[in-house]
């Protein structure tokens, strides 16, 4: 390996022409820079297209079993030093464990705690980010000392310490999330090394299975292989299924056939039961084999909340899927991922339900964009929402990020979830995703924003003043909840064709205030226009603007 480490160059401030200092276990990738005092410990991964550069700044530490990721750069200026644990200066500290994620900034005098997370493109500068700290993508750190254990959303600008006390705490799904990335990293450490080496590489060019395993390479510890029963799986498949295995999940298989993929039809596999490694891989081939020509995922069963904790597709019409791109985290966290449709894309939620997850999915996907809104329990009835921070993310899983943001920092009020057609610049949607209490419960007891969308199969549901059989406990609810606030009512409706230009044709206003009237009205525009979508406007009469619309009926 050619590894890219040179010294330092002589400068006014320093001349000493310092060299990396690189502990034979870590692997350096050839495509990176590693320039000067650049004391790097064991197990440490650098990714390609990196660059570490200890030439005006000096010196950087870099603690074992850390992963710096493609594109990080890490630099520091001339003045300005900060304490590492050995109580020592240095211009850039790096603690254990720690994971600098894709195009992250690290720019001295920085320090950044063990087991630290550092999401996608963000920057920390002249700061002290404290151990267990997750920052997720596109944060800005400056100026500031950040607590141990503190959580950091998507698109932060933390440059005041009065910002950095207030942030929230890390959830311990954030910190299992973090502790995988390591454990993949680690994974990715050894696999370089081993293809480095004819005495490990060869028997995998032979196509033998393997799975990870403690197996000396080069003279030092590393991960190794093992054998498992062929060669079906790919090395990552079969980690996920270490994974789920260690923390405690039981394994489960899905299958579908092409013409059902689309609605989302699986059906579930030979249940597995089983606390071995082996046997589920088995277990898993033997559905592979049995439904060779369809699509098969694997997905975790958490045994105590009986929820899926991961899906991720093993194999397509096509063949298997030797590798996936990225590990799907427990469905439950905002960096794990959340199946809606069928097909294992997504992210998911430790406060939004699946019903709100697959809203932003639905929203992002036709080009809306997504907002946020807040209002205390006085200005509810009213209608004053305030908006929270913007959204200008178009990824889901920074998305439900910022919302959950929203929740946290107005806990105690009601907060919504807006839709946005940036085009004809109007809301096509308004959904409460929080009240007081918290985030909206469900009928079965776990966080659930409630649903927008009229379901034909929905059962009976009674009110003090009437009775529907076609609308939803929670369209009655928000129809109670704008008749008692004065609000008008009115409906709209369009056929699938013009529902994606937001072309909707008023269905009428509904002149009552009566609940059982309106609820008689809206139930006959349903009749009406079966087969198209329909939508339940609220209308603010004095101010002459909308303050609801919710699609109430689907096609």
């Amino acid at each position: 390996m050619v590894v890219r480490s040179t010294a330092a160059p002589p400068t006014p401030w320093s001349r000493n022409l310092a060299e990396p200092s690189i502990h034979k276990s870590a692997f350096i990738h050839s495509f990176s820079n590693i320039i000067g005092d650049v004391r790097i410990g064991p197990n440490v991964i650098v990714a390609p297209g990196t660059s570490i550069r200890a030439d005006e700044g000096t010196p950087f530490h870099i603690g074992e079993n850390t992963n710096i990721q493609d594109g990080v750069v890490i630099h520091g200026l001339e003045q300005g030093r900060v304490i590492g644990d050995d109580n020592k200066e240095y211009s850039v500290w790096v603690g254990s464990n720690a994971s600098i994620t894709h195009m992250a900034l690290i720019h001295g005098p920085a320090y950044v705690g063990d087991d630290c997370f550092i999401g996608f493109r963000s920057t920390v500068f002249n700061a002290r980010v404290g151990a267990g700290c997750v920052v997720m993508m596109h944060a800005l750190i400056q100026d500031v000392e950040i607590p141990p254990g503190k959580y950091i959303p998507s698109g932060a600008i933390i440059t005041n310490q009065q910002q950095a006390d207030r942030l929230p705490n890390v959830h311990p799904q954030d910190q299992d999330f973090a502790h995988h990335v390591i454990g993949i990293n680690q994974a990715l450490r050894a696999g370089y090394l081993c293809a480095e080496n004819t005495k490990c590489i060869a028997p995998i060019r032979d196509e033998l299975a393997k799975s990870y395993t403690s197996k000396s390479v080069n003279g030092f510890e590393v991960e190794g292989w093992v054998e498992v029963s062929n060669n079906n799986l790919g090395a990552e498949t079969i980690e996920q299924v270490r994974y789920l295995l260690d923390q405690g999940y039981k394994i489960g298989t899905e299958h579908v056939d092409q013409r059902r993929f689309r609605t989302g039809s699986w059906q579930s596999c030979q249940p597995i039961d089983t606390r071995s490694i082996r046997e589920a891989i088995s277990a898993l081939e033997g559905c592979l084999s049995e439904h060779t020509g369809e699509y098969v995922r694997l997905f975790g069963i958490d045994p105590n909340g009986k929820r899926r904790v991961l899906e991720t597709i093993i194999q397509r019409p096509d063949g298997v899927v030797k590798s996936s791109t990225s590990f799907k985290a427990p469905t439950n966290q905002v960096n794990g991922s959340y199946n809606g449709n069928g097909n294992g894309n997504g992210a998911g939620s430790a406060k939004l339900s699946h019903e709100t997850v697959d809203q932003v999915n639905q929203l992002l996907s036709n080009g809306y964009k997504i907002g946020s809104e807040h209002v205390d329990q006085r200005r509810f009835r009213t209608g004053s929402w305030q908006s929270c921070q913007p959204i200008a993310a178009t990824s889901t899983k920074e998305v439900i990020a910022a919302l959950e943001a929203c929740m946290d920092s107005h806990q105690g009020e009601y907060v919504r979830l807006i839709g946005i057609d940036p085009k004809a610049k109007r809301r096509v949607l308004e959904s409460i995703i929080q009240r007081p209490e918290g985030p909206v419960a469900s009928s079965n007891g776990h966080a659930s924003a409630k649903s927008t969308s009229y379901s034909p199969t929905s059962t009976s549901t009674a009110t003090s003043s009437g009775t529907s059989t076609r609308l939803s406990s929670e369209v009655l609810e928000q129809l109670r909840q704008l008749l008692a606030g004065g609000y008008k009512i009115s409906a709209e409706h369009v056929d699938q064709r013009r529902f994606r230009i937001g072309s909707w044709a008023s269905c009428g206003q509904i002149p009552t205030t009566s609940e059982r009237e309106a609820i008689s009205t809206l139930e006959s525009y349903l009749n009406e226009y079966e087969g198209e979508y329909v939508r339940l406007i609220g209308i603010e009469p004095k101010a002459k603007r909308r303050i609801l619309e919710m699609i109430i009926q689907r096609p």
